[in-house]
């Protein structure tokens, strides 16, 4: 076959004719300009490999890579990595010995051949190892194998105190924390144990009268309704009537309450009748009593199973009004309040207080007197049933040195704290204090029966009386 011309290159630095140097250029020249049959002209380039290494016909030598330290790094880490893939244990750490193989002279031959030819990167999946042994390949390498020598030195029994020391470096404190905790020791609430809440419905579980599973409901919707059924003050509106007149009122009605042997319910809602009306219609100085009288009927009539008959009534008023007056009364007094007399008293809420306060008979008696003591005095009307009631609760505790005076298990059913509590019971220490001077003295002598613990001729709270007077 014809082969193709080959150009003869000439070797540097010998020294030829100029007229051979010419004959070489113009040839030169025509091969750039010609129809490209001397290409082989660039072989000399070293870029005409072909896939084997042949160049020409002629083996050339491979080119090696250079053996860096982060590259040998590399190849260590991941021939660790296919170790514990393969064997499926623990990978072996880099020892620090093999960090002076690194810097310099003795390389492994298997190092040499995996630099001189790398495995191509197969896709099959290998178990990961651990993250606290594998070397991540950074910039920094030196410094990590560095970080990992002085980990591996350190001795055995400074493992202990290392451990202790990233530990305790966890446990960071933030601003906000740090300001919470001396908020609390400023107050003294910080080392103070939190009281658990007494479930006061316990005993009552098996008892299907006492409605556990609606109690609290029942109690919320109280709470959410005392005020639409709670009377507004109303005494300026009267011409005729007086505070002195309803306390004497009141005085006599708890009398005939208790000749008549009626429920401390039907007392409470009585008193709620009388105010109720007195706040939307102005009633006579002669007609006070007839109300009182009417509106102890009604009240009978809705709480009792046996209410009183009108005769007994117009008997015990001395026949001051007749049968047909109290009937007249007790119609116009359920026609201006347009039959509304289910209604939250004080009283209602006394039940549930006196059972969250876990009382003694004693403690039970005073709270009773005290709250009575403020339904009869004009000046409690400006505070809700629920707060008179929690009121008689606190002051009978302090009256009775309980200590603590007011505990979580009282403020979570009751929904108030101490401080909101103290001007209603100022006032019920007040009342304490005057009843056995007072000219009205029918619930003083009740509550000084021993029958009822004589509660009423104990001295009153000091506590509540020396902060009234400041």
């Amino acid at each position: 076959m014809a082969s193709r011309p080959i150009v003869p290159q000439q070797a540097r630095g010998e020294a030829g004719v100029g007229g051979a140097r010419a004959a070489v250029h113009k040839q030169t020249k025509k091969t750039e300009v010609g129809d490209g049959r001397s290409r082989r002209a660039l072989g000399d380039i070293g870029n005409l490999v072909n896939v084997r290494g042949m160049v020409d016909g002629k083996p050339q030598p491979q080119i090696h890579r250079p053996l860096t330290r982060s590259f040998c790094a590399q190849l260590l880490a991941n021939a660790q990595a296919n170790v514990a893939a393969e064997n499926n244990k623990k990978n072996v750490c880099v020892n620090v010995d093999k960090a002076s193989v690194l810097d310099g002279a003795a390389v492994p031959k298997r190092a040499v051949v995996a630099a001189a030819a790398p495995k191509p990167v197969q896709n099959k999946p290998t178990a990961k190892p651990k993250p606290a042994e594998v070397i991540e390949i950074s910039p920094d390498t030196e410094e990590a194998v560095k970080v990992k020598e002085k980990k591996d030195k350190v001795p055995v029994n400074n493992k202990k105190a290392t451990e202790g020391e990233g530990s305790s470096n966890k446990k960071l404190h933030t601003l906000s924390s740090v300001l919470t905790a001396r908020s609390k020791a400023a107050c003294g609430i910080a080392n103070k144990p939190k009281e658990e809440i007494v479930d006061i419905d316990k005993a009552d579980a098996n008892n299907d009268l006492a409605g556990v599973e609606y109690v609290d409901d029942i109690y919320k919707f109280y709470k959410s309704a005392e005020n639409e059924s709670r009377p507004h003050d109303y005494m300026h509106l009267q011409t005729d009537i007086n505070e002195k007149m309803r306390a004497i009122l009141i005085d006599w009605l708890i009398d005939v309450h208790q000749k008549f042997d009626l429920s401390p319910e039907a007392l409470y809602l009585t008193i709620n009748l009388i105010d109720r009306f007195l706040s939307v219609k102005i009633v006579p100085r002669r007609e006070l009593q007839l109300l009182g009288m009417s509106a102890m009927l009604i009240a009978t009539k809705y709480e009792e199973i046996w209410p009183p008959e009108v005769n007994d009534l117009v008997c015990i008023a001395d026949r001051a009004y007749t049968h047909e007056q109290i009937l007249i009364m007790e119609k116009t007094i359920l026609g201006r309040l347009e039959w509304t007399l289910t209604v939250p008293t004080p009283y209602v809420f006394l039940v549930r207080f006196i059972k969250a306060s876990v009382p003694d008979e004693k403690m039970e008696n005073m709270v009773y007197f005290l709250a009575e003591l403020g339904v009869m005095h004009y000046e409690t009307i400006m505070f809700c049933p629920s707060m008179v009631a929690a009121s008689a609760v606190y002051a009978a505790r302090c009256t009775l040195d309980k200590n603590p005076t007011w505990t979580d298990t009282l403020k979570f059913h009751t929904g108030y704290s101490e401080p909101q509590l103290l001007d209603c019971a100022k006032l019920l220490a007040c009342f304490h204090s005057k009843a056995a001077e007072s000219r009205l003295k029918v619930i003083y002598r009740k509550y000084s029966s021993s029958q009822r613990g004589a509660v009423a001729l104990l001295p009153p709270a000091q506590k509540l009386l020396s902060a009234a007077s400041v």
